[in-house]
């Protein structure tokens, strides 16, 4: 059956999808291939924030303590805080500032999380905690201006409700929410402040015992946070995790929790910032890199907006070590880029999702139909992916009657398409088809990028009473963006196909012909 998609649009196309994207830990903002893959990104899709860990861990350097004539005394150093904040801005990208992990100087314990070890203790000290986070925030708004920095987000550590990230429990986690966001207003009432960044799993009572207590201290906060992915127990082995997946309308389940979960409490018509999200929460899981997981996520993305106020996939770059330091081009990772810039499928779900329109058409269960105000139509659709691993639908069809001009419009559309599915803009299947190398040289680099590329066609569309039929023939968990422009036909009128190999030229204007 043939949708009619209508003339008029239904509404405004959210785009909460592009408001954040995550990185590893911040301090690898200052490596070469990580600046690289960042303007890569921001040049082809363009976010607005970015969040990562670390900012306050040892490996950014900001606290420093010392002792001088006998007492302690704390320097707050932002050598690198500048360089990494500089660095996204000039990427056209700005700060979701998170507020953790615990500089061991200033932590109450050891336990520590990830690879690189970020502290995941409470501060032995609250008042040189709260000096800690004035000073950084106050060093971001002397330096960057207060009206920028004020429409950067500030979040209270990550996943309290989780033992790997916070060693003390919620009661532990709502004092410490007290002290930092109380210190953030002292730099600026108008600062926005939120938390609590909950991982997955939690019970409602978790978020509405945060409410309760927020409330009853009349505590700032601006936007509620969670985090959202879909995958099952871990299953081991070297270098890597297997893992079930659930369907991706749980991810839009997640997203819309909190609004469920604090309807009638004072937090209920916050912001919801989904500030993480992803299918696996592993960074050593092989579905990040695949066809199937570009046509998985493409209807969250086309869907997401209905339910948060922004939903930042986790990350942008492989260029993380939460794990190690990866040991393959393709181990995995969450990154939309492998290291040295191999765009997977995922990262041109998101370039194709940077070319649709602000006006919304029509959407569905495989397609997504914008128009732009220059008059374009932007179509973005998906083959059915089976999380439960079934065999991938081949030759699924998207039909459409495309509103394309005026309503009596006649002629012709130009239909530009792009494509990635397993046979195009794989590049994690050509690095299989090549043995899976663990150091690719340059030549098989530049194969895996070559393999990396949609797959591109083009041709012309009769337009009748101000409609194109399109039926696109999707491959094997093909994710696909048509565009369509009305053709305004500038042929000159002494143009001939025939002529052009010289023949047929018996009524030819020879005088137009001089030399």
């Amino acid at each position: 059956m043939r949708i009619v998609v209508p003339r008029q649009p239904t509404a405004r196309f959210s785009d909460a999808w592009r408001h954040c994207v995550g990185t590893g830990r911040l301090d690898l903002a200052l490596r070469r291939d990580y600046q690289e893959s960042l303007g890569l990104v921001q040049r082809e899709i363009g976010f607005r924030h970015i969040r990562g860990h670390g900012l306050l861990s040892d490996g950014m350097g900001v606290h420093r303590p010392y002792d001088h004539a006998g007492e302690r005394r704390v320097r707050h150093v932002f050598t690198y805080v500048d360089q990494v904040v500089d660095a996204y801005l000039e990427a056209g990208v700005a700060p979701f500032v998170e507020l953790g992990f615990m500089p061991s100087g200033l932590a109450s314990g050891e336990d520590t999380v990830f690879w690189w070890k970020g502290n995941i203790t409470p501060p032995r000290d609250e008042k040189e905690w709260a000096d800690l986070v004035r000073a950084v925030i106050g060093h971001l708004a002397d330096r960057y201006g207060i009206d920028q920095v004020r429409r950067w987000p500030i979040e209270v550590w990550n996943e309290p409700n989780l033992a790997p990230f916070w060693s003390a429990g919620q009661d532990a986690y709502h004092r410490l929410y007290e002290v930092t966001s109380l210190a953030v207003k002292e730099v600026d009432a108008e600062l926005r402040v939120g938390g609590p960044s909950l991982a997955p799993g939690y019970e409602d009572e978790w978020i509405q015992r945060f409410a309760e207590f927020v409330e009853a201290r009349d505590l700032p906060i601006d936007f509620v946070s969670r985090h959202a992915y879909s995958s099952g127990p871990v299953r081991p082995v070297p270098f890597g995790a297997h893992q079930t997946l659930m369907p991706a309308s749980a991810l839009l389940e997640q997203f819309g929790a909190p609004r469920r979960q604090l309807a009638g409490t004072g937090l209920a018509d916050l912001p919801v910032h989904i500030t993480e999200f992803n299918s696996s929460y592993r960074p050593d899981n092989p579905i990040h890199d695949t066809a199937f997981h570009a046509a998985y996520l493409a209807p969250v993305l086309a869907n997401g907006g209905d339910v948060a106020d922004s939903f930042s996939y986790w990350t942008f770059s492989d260029v993380f070590e939460e794990v190690g330091v990866p040991t393959a081009p393709f181990h995995g990772g969450f990154g939309l880029l492998t290291h040295r810039q191999v765009k997977k499928p995922t990262y041109h779900l998101y370039a194709f999702m940077a070319e649709m329109g602000e006006q919304m058409l029509a959407r569905g269960e495989d397609h997504l139909v914008t128009r732009h105000g220059d008059g374009r139509v932007t179509v973005l659709a998906w083959a059915p992916a089976d999380p439960a691993g079934g065999e991938p639908v081949d030759g699924h069809t998207v039909r459409l009657s495309l509103p394309v001009g005026a309503p009596d419009a006649r002629g012709s559309a130009f239909a530009l398409r792009r494509s990635v599915s397993e046979d195009a803009g794989n590049p994690w299947a050509a690095w299989c088809e090549m043995g899976r190398p663990l150091a690719p040289d340059n030549r098989r680099l530049d194969a895996l990028r070559e393999a990396a590329e949609p797959a591109r066609s083009h041709r012309s569309v009769p337009v009748a009473g101000g409609r194109a039929d399109v039926d696109l023939v999707l491959g094997r968990n093909e994710v696909t963006l048509l565009e369509l422009t009305p053709v305004v036909d500038e042929t000159p009128e002494w143009w001939n196909d025939d002529r052009l190999f010289g023949l047929g030229t018996e009524d030819f204007d020879a005088s137009a012909d001089r030399s």
